[in-house]
């Protein structure tokens, strides 16, 4: 039976994703900004609000939190719906719309 490596220290953690998820976070960082300076409607468009409870997530200090950011983002509704807001998925729940029929959008 193969042994399983030790875990890594947090030093280790750090040299060796760091960088990777720098990246991330100035990613949302510019995509927040590209948002907040755009024109016209969607103020209150429900996946940047999903964007923002998330980080809210990420800093926190709870564990668990990959989870919890998961679950703020995933619709649990059982129903199917009758008719999809758009092509594809939306990547957020639109708790607005989950109040109004029973389901987010997908």
């Amino acid at each position: 039976m193969p042994s399983t490596p030790p875990p890594l220290s947090k030093r280790a953690v750090a040299d060796r994703y760091f960088l990777e998820h720098r990246a991330k976070v100035l990613d949302i960082a510019a995509f927040l900004d590209r948002f907040d300076r755009a024109q016209g409607e969607g103020a209150d468009d429900f996946r940047v609000a999903a964007l923002r409870a998330c980080c809210a997530v990420l800093l926190d200090g709870e564990s668990d939190r990959a989870r919890r950011v998961l679950e703020l983002l995933s619709d649990h509704s059982m129903e199917p719906i009758a008719k999809a807001p758009m092509k594809g998925a939306t990547g957020a729940v639109d708790l607005a719309n989950t109040a109004t029929n029973g389901h987010g959008a997908r």
